[in-house]
């Protein structure tokens, strides 16, 4: 039996070029292996056919769009996952999923290796090798732009040589990554980093400029995940679907930043997130209303180390998965629901209940009913005082002498 290998297959040029390209630079048999995570585009069995007829022995497709919101999307909202405190991790996030679904084809149909279509200088290349061998680690990993020299060029002459059934001169000047959390677009003009974005590039959302009505939603949460909005259950695919849909109508979730890319280049990144921006503003508005003060300082420390883990490729780390353990232990109280106006590029929150939060009306009202007893505040200074006190008059007598 000949050598198999998995492909991580997008149904475009260079994944389809790359099915033969494999298979004649390894004389190993390719199995294709695609998977919707909402990226949009063609049906998931036309890309089943197309992978056939340029020479897949076999072609996994998964509709993974359910498992990517719930297990990937909702784990980071919990996290209120940002990578440099502006990015949602919109294509670190669908990596793990798709990594899961290649490791499963691979132990299906008896493959050793794992291909996939990233570059050498990109982050991509990290999280799916690294991804694969954090829970498959007899597998190894080729990159057939990488390791196999197949440029675009390249890509376009095989294509029309074998007279494959894909299309070799759509020339898209940018780099487009998208999915149910969010779409990355990066490159062409965009990489002179004092080029503003031009309308163009955007799909998920309208200008902010000309916004229709304020839009009111009521999110509700349960244990830190979306369970309805306005009322009306959701489930997490449904609740980023309709986020992105009606906070995307007001322009909000563009974000145009400068990233520290894992291999050490700083990459200019325009994003464009609106149901993932709008639902962790909410989100991180109820937890200001239940989670502990101390137990909330410390989760924003946690939260930062998490989005780094995310964006470098380690989700299946023992590290992330510690995290994950604490902030899924902060989630337990974060129920209720939060009023949210969508308008003009912002996400305003404008009110906020919760049967397990930590608000008491009576203690922080300073009207009648004030429950709040002053008289223990002056105590409380000096012990709270008595270290600074100590120092600065150490300080005084130094400076004395």
């Amino acid at each position: 039996m000949k050598e198999r290998i998995v492909l991580a297959y997008s149904g475009g040029l260079d994944t389809s070029v790359a099915i033969g390209w494999i298979a004649d630079a390894t004389g190993a048999e390719v199995i294709a292996v695609a998977v919707d995570v909402g990226q949009g585009g063609e049906d998931l069995d036309v890309i089943r056919q197309r992978a056939l007829d340029c020479g897949a022995v076999e072609a996994y497709v998964a509709d993974a769009r359910d498992e990517f919101a719930r297990d990937y999307c909702m784990p980071a909202l919990k996290a209120n996952g940002m990578y440099q405190g502006k990015y949602p991790l919109v294509s670190s996030l669908s990596r793990p999923v798709i990594v899961s679904h290649l490791v499963a084809a691979a132990h299906e149909y008896g493959a050793s290796t794992v291909a996939h279509g990233c570059t050498g200088k990109g982050n991509d290349q990290v999280r799916f090798e690294v991804g694969i061998t954090s829970i498959a680690p007899e597998l190894t990993c080729i990159a057939p732009v990488r390791d196999l020299a197949l440029t675009r060029d390249k890509a376009i002459e095989y294509a029309q040589k074998r007279d494959l059934p894909i299309e070799t001169t759509k020339n898209n000047p940018f780099s487009i990554d998208q999915n149910v959390w969010g779409r990355a677009i990066e490159t062409g003009f965009l990489e002179d980093i004092w080029n503003a974005p031009t309308k163009d590039i955007y799909s998920y959302t309208d200008d902010p400029a000309f916004p229709p009505v304020p839009d009111e939603v009521v999110i509700t949460f349960a244990q830190g995940v979306p369970v309805a909005l306005d009322g009306v259950s959701v489930t997490p695919l449904e609740a980023i679907e309709q986020m992105n849909r009606r906070a995307g109508a007001h322009g909000i979730g563009r974000i145009d930043m400068v990233e520290d890319r894992l291999v050490g280049i700083k990459s200019r990144e325009v994003y464009e997130a609106p149901g993932a921006v709008a639902l962790i503003e909410a989100h991180r508005e109820l937890e200001a209303v239940t989670i502990e003060r101390e137990q909330a300082r410390f989760k924003r420390e946690v939260e930062q180390r998490w989005g780094e883990l995310v964006y470098d490729g380690l989700w299946s780390s023992p590290l992330k998965r510690s995290l994950d353990a604490f902030v899924d232990d902060t989630q337990q109280h974060v129920n209720g629901d939060i009023r949210m106006v969508l308008h003009g590029g912002r996400a305003t929150v404008t009110g906020r209940r919760s049967t397990t939060g930590l608000y008491d009306f009576a203690l922080a009202t300073y009207d009648e009913g004030d429950t709040f007893d002053q008289s223990a505040a002056r105590g409380f200074i000096e012990i709270f005082g008595l270290s600074a006190k100590q120092a600065a008059a150490r300080d005084q007598r130094v400076g004395e002498a």
